[in-house]
């Protein structure tokens, strides 16, 4: 299993942070795939395919931690694509939303 769980929708309180600028002063660390749990049931495979899909966005993903489980909120394409090359963690800005 790549993932904790695949989840569809996000079960945490709106945390007000739209763009990559809203989340540039949270810090990147590392997250493992299997602790995440992600928010989308689907992945765009064009994203995934893609070249530059970070060229206009963040280049970390984005993760909320709420009552302690880890959300993937955005970053899916980077988080298969880890998990294609064999990565077991993935670069991530962690909001933690209480």
């Amino acid at each position: 299993m790549i993932f904790k769980a695949v989840g569809d929708g996000r079960p945490y309180p709106d945390h007000g942070r739209v763009t990559a600028k809203d989340w540039a002063d949270v810090p990147p660390r590392q997250v493992r795939l299997d602790e995440l749990v992600t928010t989308k049931r689907t992945l765009d495979l064009d994203r995934l395919l893609a070249e530059d899909s970070t060229f206009f966005g963040d280049l970390f993903a984005h993760v909320i931690e709420y009552q302690g489980v880890l959300y993937l909120e955005d970053g899916l394409h980077r988080a298969v694509r880890a998990a294609l090359q064999q990565r077991p963690v993935l670069h991530a800005r962690v909001l933690t939303v209480r």
